[in-house]
């Protein structure tokens, strides 16, 4: 889950940085008045700013949801789960030694 946030969150980085070099900047609405060549673009005279504008939006959104969706995950740390911390310790029992027959003595003693 971790590593899907990371990837989405680079990409939209990088998406983002792209959109913003692509637009123009305020002032070049007033030389595509004057026929710079920009009125006939892919997007129409004011479509692209449109498109652009609102792109930029979609990808600063999900760049933010990302950044706050990363920052919940390092404040809250999985709880690791092994196989020992399952267990409950008080449900678990001591367990007697058992006596060794042979010589009397009882497991884990050495003999005299």
């Amino acid at each position: 889950m971790e590593t899907l946030v990371w990837v989405v969150h680079v990409v939209t980085a990088v998406v983002l940085v792209g959109l913003v070099l692509i637009q123009h900047g305020k002032g070049a609405d007033m030389g595509a008045a004057f026929g710079t060549g920009s009125a006939g673009s892919l997007f129409g005279s004011s479509g692209s700013a449109n498109f652009l504008s609102r792109s930029t939006a979609v990808a600063a959104t999900v760049f933010f949801i990302t950044s706050l969706s990363l920052t919940y995950i390092y404040s809250h740390p999985a709880q690791q789960q092994g196989v020992m911390d399952r267990v409950d310790p008080a449900a678990v029992q001591p367990v007697a030694p058992a006596a060794n027959p042979a010589d009397g003595t009882k497991s884990g003693e050495i003999p005299k």
